[in-house]
């Protein structure tokens, strides 16, 4: 107490000129138009700006709520593609439903953990088994394909991304239809960048083709974006052209990424197990 008694009697003064200014303001502002007028406009513009930054802070903080609803919804525009569904050949059934059967589903992952400078690259997920993930799925980006998940806990999956010495994608080019697989060019020479190969040199290939994904493999539909082709070279003694596609998914600003659930591909796989390779 009597520190607060000499902190008011240090700065007496202070105070005193504080509050006469306050009520000459007060007298000035009541008693002419013209000074009112100007002061309830100069108030306006600085809470105006206070509430633009107060709002523009909030809207920060929300972003990964924002984030979180805007991946569902694009999820589910994707569940609503034709490519997701599929129907039989046949000459014998009619299938009634236009739309076919399901085939694959799109489910929203956010990205909690991504490598890129590695010679095998990860990325994990936060969403796991509980949300209806399992070992072999594909993974799709919002501009490509990013990889194939490998690892699945309760909450949680490993994705091998396409930046990844051991990463083989089927895939084809889509303006001719011929097919291949795609891998990462491990020399560190161009990241970022992919091999197309088993392309024969009869094909016409050209700088800017899209490149995609073959729906060969149980993996990944038909006509997902790979990358494009930015260079084509070729060995005199080789058949093939040897073709670099840059990928379309930047992998250093992946958030929220979406996992394909394929409802065929576990018959597909035991199909295709159950034939002898020699």
């Amino acid at each position: 107490m009597r520190n607060l008694v000499i902190f008011f009697r240090r700065y007496f003064n202070f105070f005193l000129f504080l509050v006469l200014m306050i009520l000459c303001l007060s007298l000035v502002f009541n008693h002419n138009y013209y000074q009112r007028v100007s002061f309830l406009s100069s108030t306006n513009k600085v809470s105006g700006y206070l509430f633009g930054k107060y709002n523009n802070f909030e809207y920060y903080f929300n972003l990964r709520a924002v984030n979180d609803s805007l991946a569902a919804q694009n999820a589910q525009l994707l569940n609503q593609l034709p490519e997701d569904f599929a129907s039989p050949d046949t000459s014998y059934k009619v299938i009634k439903d236009s739309a076919g059967k399901r085939q694959y589903l799109y489910m929203s992952a956010r990205v909690v953990n991504n490598s890129v400078n590695s010679l095998s690259n990860y990325i994990t997920l936060y969403r796991g088994s509980d949300e209806g993930v399992e070992d072999g799925m594909g993974v799709v980006g919002p501009q490509g394909v990013v990889g194939i998940v490998r690892k699945v806990s309760r909450h949680y999956a490993i994705v091998m991304s396409l930046l990844h010495k051991d990463t083989r994608i089927s895939a084809q080019l889509q303006n001719t239809g011929n097919f291949g697989s795609v891998k990462w060019d491990v020399s560190g020479l161009r990241p970022g960048e992919g091999l197309l190969t088993d392309i024969p040199k009869n094909v016409p290939v050209h700088i800017g083709d899209s490149v995609v994904t073959s729906g060969f493999s149980a993996i990944f539909p038909q006509g997902l974006l790979i990358g494009y082709v930015n260079r084509i070279s070729g060995v005199s003694s080789n058949n093939f052209h040897k073709i670099g596609v840059h990928f379309a998914t930047h992998f250093q600003e992946l958030q929220y990424v979406y996992i394909i659930k394929n409802f065929n591909a576990q018959e597909q796989r035991n199909l295709e197990a159950s034939v002898p390779h020699e």
